[in-house]
């Protein structure tokens, strides 16, 4: 059974501002990854975070990074927030 995924304001907001080649990427990716087995960790891809952290995972879009939670009683995926590597410093729990 599938996840639905939840983006928050701040990330919809935050993926307007990205170039339209980088968001398909990063649309794509979260598609891909997240809507069947978000948990399903790997080498690159998908990281579990060890808390306190500003998200329980971690997906690796080619320089982007995508944080989200997994509310599995309810199969829903919240992405909580994304980020450009390099770019800017990667943010803390206290920053969202």
């Amino acid at each position: 059974m599938a996840y639905e995924i939840v983006l928050t304001d701040r990330v919809a907001t935050r993926l307007s501002g990205i170039r339209t080649f980088d968001r398909t990427k990063i649309r794509d990716a979260i598609e891909l990854h997240l809507r069947y087995e978000p948990t399903r960790e790997s080498r690159s891809r998908i990281k579990k975070l060890i808390q306190p952290a500003i998200s329980q995972f971690r997906l690796r879009v080619g320089e982007f990074r995508v944080y989200y939670d997994v509310v599995d009683e309810s199969r829903e995926v919240h992405v909580v927030y994304i980020f450009e590597k390099g770019t800017e410093a990667t943010p803390e729990e206290s920053e969202l």
